[in-house]
């Protein structure tokens, strides 16, 4: 049990290192509270907010591994190198990507029944 609390610990301090020093995990954060209060507001079944709840995490595990990629490139290459310049656009694209892939699929679920509220709006 010790150990796996030891593990937990590791992991938080791993969060926290995130959020310290990733303007970018804030701004997933910002976005996807807001998503999550639209959600609500529509009142989405459990299948939907599943959905977004696991394109929300795939952002945000992007976000760590690159973070984890970023600092270990910057430990073995302190200087600037082509390979180490590879890894962290890699990184970056692959952000890139699990961002894209949630914008669609939240525009494919959100964005209907959100048409329709705001239509009886007006």
């Amino acid at each position: 049990m010790k150990i796996f609390i030891q593990s937990l610990l590791y992991a938080f301090d791993g969060w926290y290192y995130v959020f310290q020093t990733q303007r970018n995990a804030w701004i997933h954060s910002v976005i996807a509270g807001m998503v999550f209060i639209v959600c609500l507001w529509l009142k989405l079944p459990a299948r939907d907010w599943a959905v977004i709840i696991l394109v929300s995490a795939l952002v945000f595990t992007a976000e760590f591994i690159n973070t984890a990629i970023e600092a270990v490139v910057d430990l073995a290459s302190p200087q600037e190198h082509p390979l180490a310049k590879v890894g962290k656009d890699v990184g970056a694209a692959a952000v890139l990507v699990a961002v894209f892939a949630a914008v669609l699929i939240g525009l494919l679920i959100i964005g209907p029944p959100l048409l329709q509220k705001l239509k009886e709006f007006v």
